[in-house]
């Protein structure tokens, strides 16, 4: 319908008529006001919820540049030395060993962990055999397995096969205790992929290796990344595997503590010397990594995440 016009006194043309605004307050009940309040009590809720993850943040990084005496004085001074030589003092001390066997761990425990689950979500999701369903279900219900309930059986399990304090023992226990999340994730991302592609790939003589490798995988992209970050932050903040596998089993056994271990190593060996502001420094160090890694992909998370439910 066109628009309807209105006479003007001045050229005696007719021009639209511009719609009325109700600029009307809202009233008790009015959706108006619902969404406003809602709006309101939504963003008042993420700054709060902010605040109370950048306040401890920024006041841990700032208590590294502090004396012991300005913290015990004052929780909340401000510090008076800015000198890098606190997280100098920090890594000599066994953080940067500790920051090298956690990388040499991951280098290795998230590409596999993410080669490995893709695979499998693959297969489950893409092909149906007898068992599919039995196996897709027994990876979910590994990830509500705790993983307290399985340390005892896990130590002897890796003793026999001698791989206590050592990387590639808990390197191949990272990949076991995350493939149930990375197979449930990726399940639901390549059922969303187009089937269309994947059978102009098999019409085209692509055989099932090339087909998961260059056509399949590539398109998962945003869902690879996604998981991949989750697994990395999980693996780079897990204890309470390492401090069960990677002990030292003689004398002669070298200590290869990862961070989250190295901390705690940190504040024992401190005894009644106290130097608050190199552990404060550690736990810096260590976090500062994941911090880079979460800011600087966030937006390929979200995409990731909102991707298999929007397609």
């Amino acid at each position: 319908m066109s628009a309807p016009l209105k006479e003007t006194a001045a050229s005696g043309g007719s021009v639209p008529a511009q719609p009325s605004i109700d600029k009307t307050p809202a009233r008790p009940g009015d959706p108006r006001g619902e969404g406003l309040a809602l709006n309101v009590f939504s963003h008042g809720f993420l700054a709060l919820w902010a605040l109370l993850i950048v306040l401890p943040l920024l006041w841990l990084v700032l208590s590294s540049f502090r004396t012991d005496a300005q913290i015990g004085g004052s929780a909340f001074g401000w510090p008076q030395n800015w000198s890098l030589d606190v997280f100098s003092r920090a890594w000599d001390k066994g953080i940067g060993d500790y920051f090298v066997n956690t990388v040499i761990v991951l280098v290795f425990s998230v590409p596999l962990t993410m080669l490995f689950g893709s695979m499998a979500a693959y297969v489950l999701a893409r092909y149906e055999f007898w068992g599919n369903r039995f196996l897709y279900y027994f990876f979910v219900a590994g990830a509500m397995f705790p993983v307290f309930l399985a340390l005892v059986p896990l130590f002897f399990m890796v003793k026999r096969l001698d791989m206590l304090n050592t990387y590639q023992g808990l390197i191949l226990v990272y990949i076991a205790y995350s493939m149930p999340f990375t197979v449930f994730f990726m399940h639901a991302f390549f059922r969303t992929l187009p089937t269309a592609v994947f059978e102009a790939a098999v019409l085209d003589g692509a055989s099932h290796t090339r087909t998961f490798f260059q056509v399949m995988l590539p398109m998962a992209k945003a869902g690879l990344l996604s998981v991949g970050i989750f697994n990395t932050l999980g693996q780079w903040n897990q204890f309470i595997l390492p401090t069960v596998l990677m002990q030292p089993q003689s004398g002669d056994d070298p200590e290869r503590y990862v961070l989250t271990q190295g901390l705690i190593q940190l504040q024992q060996q401190q005894g009644y010397a106290s130097d608050l502001p190199v552990l404060f420094a550690g736990v810096t160090i260590a976090m500062i990594p994941m911090l880079v890694v979460y800011l600087s992909f966030q937006r390929q998370v979200q995409a990731g995440l909102t991707s298999a439910t929007l397609k």
